[in-house]
């Protein structure tokens, strides 16, 4: 089994809180200063096939303020069915990590890239090699959906000195003493979990995506951002009342899924931003 390549001790939280914003969470300030609601689509690298990157560039021009990108992983803990097919239909298309970056660092994007995937892929290749391929790629940060906040500080160090902002989330279900550790060792934004369960569309916005919101804004001047069950333009205008944006990921795979055209998929980025605007 690999090991980790960086011992990292763990920084007071004044430390961590003082920590300067870098690309990305600088990018997102700026947006919400000019009275701009944030909007972060979630794709799959690797989906669709060849075009997946076209897809990047699409999104961007219509009207995404960041772009998550997950970088496929064959026991998906926090995603649902839809993103779930589009990362099996990846897999099966012979997409890796290693591909999927060396891809990635050939897309001239105009705004902040992020990748979401599992602590198995980061651990395995190593703290470092991780951190500066993400760098390469030009990847400004990282998502670790299943690496908890009482260890994280391994990982998180290492992507600090590589220029890697570490975004970490938060749950409707997290203590109030516990959240503001969260926002202290999160870079970039905080994401928000709108509902307790994984990934997917749902017909209502869950009551917990605005009290979620609500919380984190309480406590921290970090872009807030609500993800996980936010699937029409109504329910991104509504949670981004409290929220400075949201992160929508199965909605718009579906609408991928569903037609076969990323042409669908900008179309219906365009109306979450028309919707997010129509809230600002």
């Amino acid at each position: 089994m690999a090991t980790s390549d960086v011992t990292t001790p763990t920084p007071s939280t004044d430390a961590v809180a003082s920590a300067r914003p870098g690309r990305l969470e600088s990018h997102l300030r700026a947006q919400r200063a000019a009275g701009r609601k944030i909007l972060v689509p979630y794709i799959t690298a690797g989906y669709p096939t060849d075009t997946w990157p076209l897809l990047v560039e699409g999104l961007a021009t219509a009207g995404a303020d960041a772009i998550e990108i997950g970088i496929p992983f064959s026991d998906p803990v926090m995603d649902g069915p839809t993103i779930q097919e589009s990362s099996s239909l990846a897999l099966g298309h012979g997409i890796t990590p290693v591909s999927a970056l060396a891809r990635l660092g050939k897309v001239n994007s105009p705004i902040p890239l992020v990748a979401m995937t599992y602590y198995n892929i980061c651990f395995r290749m190593g703290h470092r090699r991780f951190a500066n391929a993400l760098t390469t790629a030009g990847i400004s940060g990282a998502i670790l959906p299943d690496l908890p906040l009482e260890e994280v500080e391994p990982w998180a160090g290492a992507a600090d000195e590589g220029g890697i902002e570490t975004i970490m989330l938060a749950a409707p279900t997290a203590p109030d003493e516990r959240l503001p550790r969260i926002v202290a060792r999160a870079r970039g934004f905080v994401y928000g979990i709108g509902l307790v369960g994984i990934t997917g569309e749902r017909k209502d916005l869950a009551a917990s995506a605005s009290e979620m919101a609500r919380r984190l804004k309480a406590i921290t001047d970090k872009p807030v951002l609500i993800g996980i069950g936010v699937s029409t333009p109504e329910q991104a205008a509504e949670v981004a009342e409290v929220a400075d944006g949201v992160i929508v990921g199965s909605a718009l795979i579906r609408k991928i899924l569903d037609t076969g055209s990323i042409e669908a998929g900008v179309d219906f980025l365009g109306r979450l931003r028309a919707g997010l605007d129509g809230a600002a």
